[in-house]
């Protein structure tokens, strides 16, 4: 039997890996977006809707009504940028923060079961080679 491209592999484990998520998520009410949003938010925090979209591969579309459903629950701030006055800034709330907090623990145990069968060698040179496929794919 022939094994499945690579491109569809990556996709089995993006829907798995998006399928859990969704799961554990549930009971905050955030989607995997939202929460991929907020963690992208979370590493830099002065961001336009555009940049937040680019950066957490979504389509400027789906980013805002993102950024309007968890502005609207306190998560996040949008602020205008004292150095253009078109753009708006976002910011996680102190809300938002807590909530990342809370599923810290929870997000970072799926994801050694993901790894599980996987040396620390072997896990570190697969976050190296997904990383250098990423950027590959940026050109």
């Amino acid at each position: 039997m022939r094994q499945p491209s690579l491109l569809y592999s990556i996709k089995q484990v993006e829907l798995a890996t998006r399928a859990r998520l969704d799961e554990l998520l549930k009971p905050s009410g955030l989607t995997t977006l939202q929460y991929t949003a907020l963690t992208v938010l979370e590493r830099r925090d002065d961001l336009s809707g555009a940049e937040l979209a680019r950066n957490s591969f979504v389509t400027p579309q789906s980013m805002a009504d993102i950024i309007a459903a968890v502005e609207r629950r306190g998560l996040i701030t949008r602020t205008v940028d004292p150095g253009n006055r078109r753009r708006h800034i976002l910011a996680l709330t102190e809300r938002g923060r807590e909530l990342l907090v809370r599923y810290a623990g929870p997000v970072a145990a799926l994801e050694e079961r993901m790894l599980k069968d996987f040396t620390r060698p072997e896990q570190a040179a697969f976050r190296d080679y997904l990383n250098r496929a990423r950027t590959a794919m940026d050109d």
